[in-house]
């Protein structure tokens, strides 16, 4: 099998009634041959990874910053993060109920909304998505 590997940059996204459309504009000297011959409804299977400002793969967890009631919303939902405070005995069931739960009960909060004014409970928010990578990368 042969795979076909170009940089491309986003220009525009639409959506259509069958889906989304993606448009990339590729360097003329990095459109790979075989996909100009193929005819128009060829199907492909894609795999795109983001690069960063040094031209590596974009961590999107490390590289793009959240703010703290994103980086809230984002932890609970993250089957790693639940995967984290269960191996740890920080929740009782691995569930995003649980997790949500015990990250406001850790911070301190009623709710994520909190996070905008309270540097505080920002700073364990902080914390605690550093030991979450921390242990990832483990």
């Amino acid at each position: 099998m042969q795979t076909s590997q170009f940089e491309g940059v986003k220009v525009a996204l639409k959506q259509d009634k069958t889906g989304y459309v993606l448009t990339l504009s590729i360097h003329p000297d990095e459109v790979p041959i075989e996909i100009l011959r193929d005819f128009v409804g060829s199907r492909y299977q894609v795999v795109m990874v983001r690069l960063n400002q040094h031209e590596q793969p974009m961590d999107r967890m490390r590289d793009i910053p959240l703010n703290p009631i994103q980086l809230a919303g984002v932890l609970c939902r993250d089957a790693d993060f639940v995967e984290y405070l269960f191996t740890n005995d920080k929740i009782s069931s691995p569930s995003e109920d649980d997790a949500t739960t015990w990250l406001r009960q850790a911070l301190g909060v009623q709710s994520r909304a909190e996070l905008k004014n309270n540097q505080d409970a920002q700073q364990r928010l902080f914390a605690i998505n550093q030991e979450f990578n921390a242990w990832k990368r483990n």
